[in-house]
């Protein structure tokens, strides 16, 4: 490193020994590391509780400047190395023997920090956070923070007693962005301390971009190396990438990592066991993917990871980032995808984390009436600014590249795509335009389905969106916001609604069934019965089921039956497929005694059957969000309360008849679309399941009896409470 041009002399009363000394120099290069003077060089060091300091060896003694911490080495160029040591003998006669921060030139790219600063970047985590560096041979720390507003930002961490006045970083002014490579660092805890330039505010922050987390209630970021995971899913990352997702069977199985199953001992169980145990059940069962609950790290475990803190960091409650790699490794290994609920609508206010970063509105939005999200007391993303346009989309990807996920759920979608979301009147402020819509947020959610669309091929996108706003799941080119998938809140409302209901009421609500295939593929939906509908007093599934034990068992097996036949992806939350009694609760594992009983396991059984029943009729899938896909035959009868209806593919046709009543159906007659016998596929009211095993046994065959339209009919006792799949012989 070459001197800089620094001729001052510094005395004991000086302002800047003083600002070393209180912690508020915003410029230590301009003052630390080694500097051109009269007659040669010198080396300077800030070092607090510090008796004696050399420079490369014990011959090179520094000169204290009497009554301060700061060290002064006069030397002649060329005599002293370019990436000196020095060695530091503390109060306490221990010795430490390490390389001079300040010795470094800056080592970050001004092209790639302004690609943050103008919101393109997408892989910001490859400048900003804690990285493993090396420099003319020298390894230690990268560190870096976004942080504006700062008047100074030091590292702390264990490895320097947490004292800010140890190692104060280096501000790239145009940028925003403050930097300092330690050397010899490689492992530990650490913060930034961050003073604001105008109030003085000192405020002590996790980093955003950490890669690890301290586990709750500790609050620190980990330095983290290189992952030391081996990828052994090279088959299942081909066939991702070459796409056609919609095409193909997609059952989900959603899951809290904290609460499906525990330890012996009540302990959370870690990331490699999960991933044997869950893996196995997921595999056994014949879901496709599994759906984790948000893992970013997260203070309160009540949030369900739903107010994340370490938006970079797999939660330190279940292991290490390379136990995650592990996980995913080994759900694709044996044929399983994992999706990732990620939440970048809103953050939590907790001190150590985004809100009010720098001292100032960073992350979030400075604006109070847009900043503050009314439900849940949280942050909302500032999404007007081009970092944090920046801080997101490279978030989004570094999941589904780092960790190869194959897909995102995306939280809370409507209340970023609308300013007056759950806001009354006057608290809540239009558009340009005028309008309640949130146009950079709209802008935000383009560019990050655009950005995994071309980084990440072949992973798909979901939304949680519970308006009608239009295209979600069109392509950006036309308008749309570029989804893969939106959940059919609409079909999940209306079909919970229906089937709470008495089965001799649900007569008078039959449009509650009729009326979602009339837009079942204006988006591409999924069907979700999520976390959200078992919570909060809603009720377990099964415990939503009217009537007696019975009924309440064969109307669950009927709701399962219909998801599993309507157009669209499938989604189920842990504890559904073994009809749970009482509603999810985060703090304790699923109540697994009550799937070994013996109807409850009928209903794993008709979960499994179901999904190895869709993996091999291709009219369950391939025409999922195509209108080629679905048919009415009959949606009409609303007195019996049965409808009947065509899955269709390129290749097979099925019938579903269902009847939601608990009256059995005997010789009841459906119009057909095409003439033949037929043969009963599935009834979910087979004895296996725990129903009442009335079956259409025998072959059944069309008659020239027109019906709605239709040329030919089909005669056919329906079960209670049931659904019957028909199959041309």
């Amino acid at each position: 490193m070459k001197s800089s041009k620094n001729s001052f002399t510094l005395t004991a009363d000086s302002g800047h020994v003083n600002d070393l000394a209180a912690g508020r120099h915003g410029d230590p290069f301009s003052v630390l590391g080694r500097h051109a003077v009269e007659g040669g060089e010198v080396i300077r060091c800030f070092q607090p509780r510090t008796l004696n300091l050399w420079i490369e060896d014990e011959s090179r003694p520094m000169d204290r400047l009497a009554g301060t911490d700061l060290f002064e080495y006069r030397t002649k160029p060329g005599e002293v190395p370019s990436h000196y040591r020095v060695i530091r003998e503390m109060d306490s006669g221990i010795k430490y023997d390490r390389h001079d921060p300040y010795a470094f030139w800056p080592q970050l790219d001004i092209g790639e920090m302004a690609e943050f600063n103008f919101g393109r970047h997408r892989h910001a985590q490859n400048v900003l956070g804690a990285k493993w560096h090396e420099v003319d041979g020298v390894r230690g720390t990268l560190f870096s923070v976004w942080a504006p507003n700062a008047g100074r930002v030091s590292v702390v961490g264990d490895f320097n007693d947490w004292d800010g006045r140890f190692h104060p970083m280096r501000f790239h002014a145009d940028q925003g962005i403050w930097e300092l490579f330690i050397p010899d660092i490689d492992q530990g805890h650490y913060r930034f301390e961050i003073v604001n330039a105008k109030s003085g505010e000192l405020l002590t922050k996790s980093d955003p971009f950490a890669r690890a987390s301290e586990f709750r209630p500790g609050t620190a970021s980990v330095i983290t190396g290189p992952p030391g995971h081996t990828w052994l899913d090279d088959a299942w990352q081909r066939a991702k990438s070459a796409g056609g997702w919609h095409k193909r069977p997609m059952s989900v199985y959603e899951v809290h990592a904290g609460s499906w199953r525990r330890n012996e001992d009540g302990s959370f169980m870690g990331y490699r066991r999960m991933a044997e145990e869950l893996c196995a059940y997921v595999k056994h069962l014949g879901f496709t993917h599994i759906e984790l609950l948000p893992i970013t790290e997260h203070p309160l475990d009540e949030s369900w990871g739903y107010q994340a803190t370490g938006y970079f960091s797999p939660t330190s409650r279940f292991g290490s980032p390379d136990d995650f790699r592990y996980f995913v490794d080994h759900f694709h290994r044996n044929g399983i995808g994992v999706i990732l609920d990620w939440v970048p609508a809103h953050f939590p206010r907790d001190g150590h984390a985004l809100a009010n970063f720098d001292g100032t509105a960073l992350f979030e939005y400075h604006e109070p009436l847009k900043a503050g999200h009314p439900d849940w007391g949280t942050l909302v993303f500032n999404f007007e600014r081009n970092e944090v346009i920046s801080f997101l989309v490279s978030n989004a990807i570094y999941w589904l590249q780092e960790f190869h996920l194959d897909g995102l759920r995306v939280d809370a979608v409507a209340s970023m795509l609308y300013l007056s979301f759950s806001r009354k009147e006057g608290q809540w402020l239009p558009n340009r335009y005028g309008g309640n819509e949130n146009l950079e947020a709209v802008d935000f959610l383009r560019a990050f389905n655009e950005a995994v669309g071309y980084e990440c091929p072949g992973c798909v996108t979901m939304a949680e969106e519970s308006s009608a706003w239009p295209g979600v799941t069109q392509p950006t080119s036309s308008g749309g916001l570029g989804f893969g998938l939106k959940w059919n809140m609409g079909w999940m409302n209306d079909t919970l609604e229906y089937f709470e209901r008495e089965p001799i009421h649900r007569k008078y609500h039959h449009d509650l069934l009729t009326f979602g295939p009339m837009y079942a593929f204006d988006e591409n939906f999924m069907l979700p019965l999520s976390h959200d509908e078992v919570v909060h007093l809603k009720k377990s599934l099964f415990s939503k089921m009217p009537g007696d034990e019975w009924q309440k068992f064969a109307n669950l097996r009927l709701l399962l039956s219909y998801q599993w036949t309507y157009p669209g992806k499938q989604l189920l939350f842990m504890g559904g497929e073994f009809a749970q009694t009482t509603e999810w609760n985060c703090k304790t594992a699923l109540p697994w005694e009550r799937s070994r009983e013996k109807m409850p396991e009928g209903i794993t059984r008709l979960v499994g059957d179901l999904n190895h029943l869709q993996a091999a009729h291709p009219a369950l899938y391939e025409w999922d969000v195509d209108g080629r896909g679905f048919e009415w035959l009959n949606g009409e009868d609303s007195a019996q309360s049965v409808i009947a209806y065509l899955r269709r593919s390129e290749s097979e046709a099925l019938v579903v008849v269902l009847n939601f009543t608990p009256i059995p159906r005997y010789g009841y007659r459906i119009p057909m679309a095409e003439e033949g016998a037929y043969w009963e596929l599935f009834n979910s009211d087979g004895g296996a399941f725990g129903g009442s095993d009335m079956l259409n046994r025998d072959q059944l065959h069309t008659e020239h009896h027109g019906m709605n339209g239709r040329p030919c009919s089909l005669v056919l006792d329906i079960p209670p409470l049931s659904c019957v799949i028909l199959r041309k012989a």
